[in-house]
C-alpha cells in the first residue's frame, strides 16, 4: 500500500496534464502553470505540443514519448524523475493515459514511489457522453475497437448485454465498418456520433445505428469520432444463459440465421429462433438478414 501526499513532497513529480481537444480556450490556468514549472514536457507529438506552447508563450524543452519509443523513453524519464526533476506528461489532445502509451509511464512512476499528480482537462469521451442524450451513468469506455473484423465482433459480443452506455473512439476511415459490426452483433441501438468536438466543424449525429449508417453513405466521415452507444435494454441474462456459454457467441446475426436454415428450418422460424436466442426484436433480425440478402 502507498500513501501519496501530492502537495507535501520534495523531489521529482510526474504531472498528467490535460490539454484541449480542439478549442484552445478550454486550457486551464492550472495546466498552463504545470507547463511553466516543469523541467521537461513529455509529448506524444512534440510538433503538436509546440503549437500549444507558442500560443501561450511558454518556453520549455520537449521530449517525445509515444507508441514507438515508449520503452527507451520511459527509462530516461523515470531516471530524470528520480533525480528530482518535474515532468509534465501530455498527449496530443485530452487527458494522457487514455488510449495512448502514457499509462505505462504512470504505472512505472507509481512503482518507483514518484508522486503522480493529475491536472484535469478536457476529455472527448466524457464530453460526448454528457451531450449524447443517452444515460450518462453507468458508462463503460472501450477506447478504440479492434481493426480486425472478427476481433471487433468479439469485443461487441463481450459487452452486448451490459446495461451501461458504451463509449468508444474511431477514425473516419473505419467508422462505417465499426458501426456495421455494432448493428450486426448488438442490434440497431440508439447512438450518438460526435465529430470534431469543440472545433469549428463540430457535428453530432443522434439516432439509430442504421440511420447513422444511411447518413454516412451520403456524407462520408471526416475527422475523428467519439461514438456513444446505448446499453443493453433487454432482460438480464441468468447464469445459465450467459453470453460466455452461448453456443452461438462466435456467430454474427446473419450467420446465426443461416445456421438454422442449414438445419432445415424455414426462414421465418430461423429468424424467430435467432431473435429468441439473442434477446433481440424479431423485426430487427429480419431487417438485418434481408439487408444482407439485398
Amino acid at each position: 500500500m502507498q500513501v501519496q501526499k501530492s502537495f507535501d513532497h520534495t523531489g521529482g513529480i510526474l504531472y498528467i496534464v490535460g490539454t484541449p481537444i480542439g478549442n484552445l480556450d478550454d486550457w486551464t490556468p492550472r495546466a498552463k502553470n504545470a507547463f511553466e514549472t516543469a523541467d521537461v514536457i513529455a509529448a506524444e507529438d512534440t510538433r503538436h505540443t509546440q503549437k500549444l506552447l507558442n500560443r501561450f508563450g511558454i518556453r520549455k524543452p520537449l521530449i517525445s514519448y509515444h507508441e514507438h519509443n515508449r520503452h527507451t523513453r520511459e527509462k530516461e524519464l523515470i531516471d530524470r524523475l528520480k533525480q528530482g526533476e518535474t515532468v509534465a506528461l501530455v498527449s496530443d489532445a485530452g487527458m494522457p493515459g487514455i488510449s495512448d502509451p502514457g499509462e505505462e509511464l504512470i504505472r512505472s512512476a507509481i512503482a518507483c514511489d514518484i508522486p503522480v499528480i493529475p491536472v484535469p482537462g478536457p476529455n472527448a469521451a466524457v464530453t460526448a457522453l454528457v451531450a449524447s442524450g443517452l444515460p450518462p451513468q453507468p458508462f463503460l469506455f472501450l477506447g478504440f475497437l479492434p481493426r480486425n473484423t472478427r476481433e471487433r465482433e468479439e469485443v461487441c459480443r463481450r459487452w452486448r448485454r451490459v446495461e451501461a452506455t458504451l463509449v468508444c473512439y474511431e477514425a473516419p476511415h473505419r467508422l462505417k465498418a465499426m458501426l456495421q459490426t455494432v448493428l450486426e452483433v448488438m442490434g440497431d441501438r440508439r447512438v450518438a456520433l460526435a465529430r470534431e468536438l469543440t472545433k469549428r466543424h463540430e457535428e453530432w449525429l443522434r439516432g439509430t445505428v442504421s440511420e447513422c449508417l444511411q447518413w454516412l453513405e451520403d456524407h462520408p466521415p471526416r475527422g475523428e469520432y467519439t461514438v456513444v452507444i446505448a446499453g443493453w435494454e433487454g432482460e438480464t441474462p441468468s447464469m445459465d444463459d450467459s453470453e460466455e456459454t452461448a453456443w452461438w457467441q462466435s456467430l454474427t446475426v446473419i450467420e446465426h440465421v443461416k445456421h438454422y436454415l442449414a438445419q432445415g428450418e424455414t426462414k421465418k422460424v430461423a429468424i424467430q429462433r435467432t431473435a429468441q436466442d439473442r434477446g433481440l426484436p424479431k423485426r430487427e433480425v429480419y431487417n438485418l438478414y434481408h439487408r444482407e440478402q439485398d
